[in-house]
């Protein structure tokens, strides 16, 4: 780091085979993120929401209820950010704040009916895109692809901060 840029200052590793592959990945990860960045945003735009709304509602129906701080961890925004995804889904009617069952300050969030309905619909929309995605690859490649993509994921979650804009932050 440097004065003037509070960022790690970037650097090729010894060992020449992990920079290649490093490299390599992320030329894979971003290419395969703008695609699904860009179908995301193509897919659930017709059905009244943005891709934060429907990560948001996707998080309220998947785990059922949760506090706002949870599912800002969850989506990794700012809490206040997280409350206003949340204010425009419950203008919707996609979720519902109830009081926390043990904490009389908090509450939860839920998802309504049309909450869940909405929810499935968009992803029978992704689940079709994504059968005729892999239908062209052998039942092996596609378990351990899964498996793959799961296990980067969990790795790279372990290393991103909540709250959102840890970059930015001068500590």
């Amino acid at each position: 780091m440097d004065a003037r840029n509070p960022l790690p200052i970037l650097t090729e590793t010894a060992d020449p085979a992990l920079e290649r592959d490093a490299r390599a990945l992320y030329g894979a990860m971003s290419d395969l993120i703008r695609v699904y960045q860009f179908r995301d945003r193509d897919r659930i735009c017709c059905h009244d929401v943005s891709v934060s709304q429907c990560y948001a509602l996707e998080a309220v129906v998947r785990q059922g209820g949760m506090t706002l701080n949870d599912l800002a961890a969850h989506l990794y925004l700012d809490k206040s950010t997280a409350s206003r995804v949340v204010d425009s889904l419950e203008r919707k009617g996609y979720v519902t704040r109830i009081p926390h069952p043990s904490d009389r300050r908090a509450v939860l969030l839920e998802p309504t009916a049309a909450g869940r309905d909405l929810y499935h619909r968009i992803e029978g929309d992704i689940l079709a895109e994504e059968r005729s995605l892999l239908a062209g690859f052998d039942p092996e490649i596609r378990r351990a692809m899964t498996s793959l993509i799961a296990r980067l994921a969990r790795a790279a979650a372990e290393r991103v901060e909540t709250g959102g804009g840890s970059c930015c932050r001068v500590e």
